[in-house]
């Protein structure tokens, strides 16, 4: 009753949805869902119209909230439902500010949230997610926070701009023709080769992507690399446990055969050769890892063996990640032993490797710029600037750096 002419547009929709006792970013959902975006304002009558209706027939924010996005008469989330929530976020996060000034960035730093929110959400792998695995998830706490956190960087999980940066950068290093696809060669690059020739095939085999991109035309659109580095720099996420299960199980059965563990030893065997590193034989080896997992049925190891051993990650390395495997030898056992038993909160692996790559990455950017000016004076300082202190100021070093990196791109395929 109090804004002009009793009717709210989008900004404005935010006090609507503090009055409704409703997290602010619920704005541009409760504004479409009260056709809104027909019209460009909601009207108080439409408004209490769409809100009594869902409060008759939707008991908890989980509920709501998918009401709100979902198309109609669906009780189910897909992918695209959460663009006008999003570009919302991009809008008016007063952590993205800088992001006004390359709008050809957005879609890009949506579809990776997307893929983020997917990614820990849809335990179920549909494409689709329900109200059940909203409530089992933190997704709903992580949107309330936005309202709170003025630096969108703080909020890790799904949001943050500097796992946006990282994530890009990794693709666009991999990206050599630029058209917004990797192929299986471009893939194999990823971290000076890291991964295994075989199991970057399963990965393009369709085991873990649901495009037909992907089988058809061995390519990979960004949103599907979103799903492979935080699966290959986090093997400790169930996400990602699950993701490496489906690469390894080659012929689909639920249980990973001794013979398909041979199949992916073999990869590692002949590269430590070529190192001039002699190679444990695969019985030896496959002793230590039955140990390490300790199955629940002799010789065969199962997705729920693997969750709860907590050693996933080692086991993974072990079969297709050489440089990761190598490490793990190199370390001391009683020291992984204590890392796997310590239950306080540290960061993720994933946390810990997108933190110091963009430390890696902003100072190479001020680097770059240093020597381009000759100075170093816009940035009032010797040093690079970290990210715990990037203001603004550091997100235009950021995204000038991605224009100049990655030019005028045409919008990511949203697959």
């Amino acid at each position: 009753m109090d804004i002009e002419d009793q009717k709210a547009d989008v900004y404005e929709m935010g006090k609507i949805a503090k009055a409704c006792g409703c997290p602010l970013y619920w704005k541009a959902p409760m504004f479409r869902a009260a056709g809104g975006e027909r019209t460009g304002f909601v009207s108080a009558q439409s408004f209490i119209t769409i809100w009594r209706k869902l409060l008759s027939n939707h008991h908890d924010d989980a509920s709501k909230f998918i009401c709100l996005l979902a198309k109609p008469s669906c009780s189910s989330l897909e992918q695209d439902d959460f663009i006008p929530l999003l570009q919302d976020v991009v809008d008016t996060h007063p952590g993205l500010t800088f992001l006004k000034d390359a709008p050809e960035f957005h879609s890009r730093y949506i579809t990776t949230v997307i893929q983020r929110i997917f990614y820990t959400v849809n335990r179920s792998w549909s494409g689709k997610i329900t109200a059940t695995e909203i409530r089992k998830s933190n997704f709903l706490q992580t949107l309330a926070l936005l309202e709170e956190e003025e630096d969108i960087n703080q909020i890790t999980d799904y949001f943050s701009y500097e796992h946006f940066y990282v994530i890009y950068c990794k693709f666009w290093e991999l990206d050599s023709d630029h058209d917004l696809y990797i192929s299986q060669a471009d893939l194999s690059r990823y971290n000076d080769q890291a991964s295994s020739n075989r199991i970057i095939e399963r990965i393009f085999s369709g085991a873990v992507t649901r495009g037909k991109t992907v089988q058809k035309e061995g390519r990979m659109s960004y949103a599907d690399f979103v799903w492979f580095l935080i699966s290959e720099e986090d093997k400790r996420n169930p996400t990602s446990i699950e993701y490496w299960f489906r690469c390894m199980d080659v012929d689909g059965d639920g249980v990973l055969s001794m013979y398909e563990l041979e199949y992916f030893y073999e990869e590692q065997c002949e590269r430590m050769e070529a190192m001039g590193i002699e190679p444990l034989p695969f019985h030896d080896l496959l002793c230590q890892m039955l140990d390490l997992v300790k199955p629940a049925s002799d010789g065969k190891i199962t997705l729920r063996d693997l969750k709860r051993c907590r050693m996933a990650h080692i086991f993974y390395d072990t079969f297709f990640n050489l440089e990761k495997y190598l490490d793990h030898e190199q370390r001391d056992p009683f020291a992984v032993q204590k890392d796997v038993e310590n239950d306080s909160p540290e960061p993720s692996d994933w946390d810990r490797f997108a933190a110091e790559e963009y430390e890696t990455l902003v100072a190479e950017e001020s680097a770059q710029a240093q020597f381009q000016e000759g100075s170093f004076e816009d940035y009032e300082t010797e040093e690079p600037p970290s990210p715990s202190e990037i203001g603004n100021k550091g997100n235009k070093i950021v995204t000038s750096s991605l224009s100049e990196k990655c030019g005028k791109l045409q919008s990511v395929d949203e697959e």
